[in-house]
């Protein structure tokens, strides 16, 4: 099966990778973590990707524009419950640091990736 265009971004890529990583984490937390801080945390992470891949299918550049800042605002709700996991001790430093260097890239790559969607829709309606 080939893969559609939004799997070969790299954003997606990164998303892929942190939503993998935090999944793989949290499934070793006690019950009452996972149902708590775990499955926001996961969906937090999750939706980042779906958003990139839901925007990317919509057909309108305005759409794609909105998903993609709904996923820039998943990944900061995902550094969020990173942080409550860290200070509840769920996560260590050493995994966190893991976490951050994928955020440290998704970040401004997702950021980019918006300015040049919210650029190429500006030069085709004239502005």
């Amino acid at each position: 099966m080939s893969k559609a265009n939004f799997e070969k971004l790299r954003i997606y890529q990164l998303s892929e990778s942190l939503a993998d990583k935090i999944w793989h984490a949290v499934v070793r937390w006690d019950n009452f973590s996972k149902t708590t801080v775990g499955k926001q945390l996961v969906r937090a992470a999750d939706s980042i990707g779906a958003n990139i891949s839901e925007g990317s299918g919509r057909g309108s550049s305005q759409d794609y524009r909105r998903f993609l800042r709904i996923s820039r605002g998943s990944l900061y709700e995902t550094l969020h419950w990173l942080r409550r996991a860290y200070m509840r001790k769920l996560l260590n430093a050493s995994e966190i640091k893991e976490l951050r260097a994928i955020i440290a890239e998704l970040s401004p790559t997702l950021n980019a990736y918006l300015g040049s969607v919210s650029k190429s829709v500006s030069k085709t309606q004239g502005d």
